[in-house]
């Protein structure tokens, strides 16, 4: 199975099991910036253990790994749960909607777009920015996770809302990494 035929899927089984989502990592970066492969999917779910059941009925071996146990545990613990499609490899990261205030500001800002013939609740610009930003520094500096952001920045500048990226970025403690992308993106 593609890529996009397992991200169809997802969203399928979630649109049936009534999960609201959104489409952040670099699916949303590579719609709204510079395009790049990666292996996985990351998607934030507002799931409940009913919600659960569902997904986890229509993800069955032996074409799908999903754990009833990781799903559990990470909405008990709102951390996060893989899918995994065992033919082609490709994973699907469920990220638990935590009751962070900056996780529940970009859940509340998601929009509906049409790719690939699905529409997709995705992860807003300036959300997608701070989350790599965030990323990058959470993972030791990671200079992917900052080209994806400045892909996203250059491309959609002239529409993204800075006081509030400037506000999260204080929040989230990202501000140097912040001003580093916008002084990369002047320089090009």
């Amino acid at each position: 199975m593609s890529q996009p035929e397992l991200l169809r899927r997802v969203l399928q089984a979630l649109d049936v099991a009534g999960i609201e989502h959104l489409l952040s990592g670099s699916f949303a970066s590579s719609l709204q910036g510079e395009p790049r492969s990666t292996h996985d999917i990351d998607i934030v779910v507002d799931i409940q253990p009913a919600g659960a059941a569902h997904l986890i009925a229509a993800f069955r071996p032996p074409q799908y790994y999903l754990s009833a146990d990781s799903v559990r545990e990470a909405i008990t613990h709102q951390s996060m749960f893989n899918l995994l499609d065992v033919n082609s490899g490709d994973k699907v990261d469920f990220w638990i909607l935590t009751d962070d205030p900056f996780d529940r500001s970009r859940f509340a800002r998601r929009y509906t777009e049409e790719v690939m013939g699905m529409r997709i609740s995705v992860s807003s610009p300036e959300d997608t920015i701070l989350m790599k930003l965030n990323w990058a520094i959470q993972s030791g500096g990671s200079e992917k996770q900052f080209k994806d952001a400045l892909g996203v920045y250059e491309v959609q500048q002239a529409k993204l809302d800075l006081a509030y990226m400037d506000h999260w970025a204080r929040e989230l403690s990202i501000e140097e990494l912040w001003r580093r992308l916008r002084r990369e993106a002047e320089a090009t």
